[in-house]
């Protein structure tokens, strides 16, 4: 068992240490401090994350938008310069 890089001896002397400073009665209640503030930094985390993806795929949607635009729009410009050649030679 690793957690944060501390194994189970290192786990158990810190258990000790705070058993005998905060006392039996008051652990507990540190203990779902503790809990509820690494649940708050993974719910933080999870969101961060997802809005970071969600942004991620709107740009990868505007590129894929303005790689198909492209070729159209540079076709289009063609054809117009193209007609505009055409009728400046009549």
């Amino acid at each position: 068992m690793n957690i944060f890089g501390i194994g189970l001896p290192e786990m158990a002397v810190i258990m000790v240490v705070a058993l005998l400073i905060f006392g039996p009665k008051k652990l507990p209640e540190i203990g779902r401090s503790v809990g509820k503030t690494i649940r708050s930094f993974q719910d933080a985390s999870k969101e961060f994350q997802n809005e970071f993806q969600k942004e991620a795929e709107q740009l990868e949607q505007a590129v894929k938008t303005t790689a198909e635009l492209e070729p159209k729009q540079l076709e289009a410009v063609k054809s117009e310069h193209d007609t505009a050649g055409s009728s400046q030679a009549s």
